[in-house]
């Protein structure tokens, strides 16, 4: 569980450094930067919808100190 989280943080740090390139290079002449944020915020949401539905079916607990 925790490698498909860090899998999935990984890849949304990924899509927005590619988002960044995209906006220096392009100057706002192409959508490549939206499209990149656009599947930044959708990574984002389904990460958050999966780490509800596995404290949802148990998977995963709160940790307490």
């Amino acid at each position: 569980m925790k490698i498909f989280i860090a899998l999935a943080f990984l890849g949304i740090l990924a899509s927005l450094g590619s988002a960044l390139v995209f906006l220096m290079r392009d100057k706002g002449q192409t959508n490549r930067t939206v499209n990149a944020l656009t599947l930044r915020v959708g990574l984002s949401i389904a990460l958050l919808a999966f780490i509800w539905f596995s404290y949802w079916m148990g998977w995963i607990e709160p940790r307490a100190y």
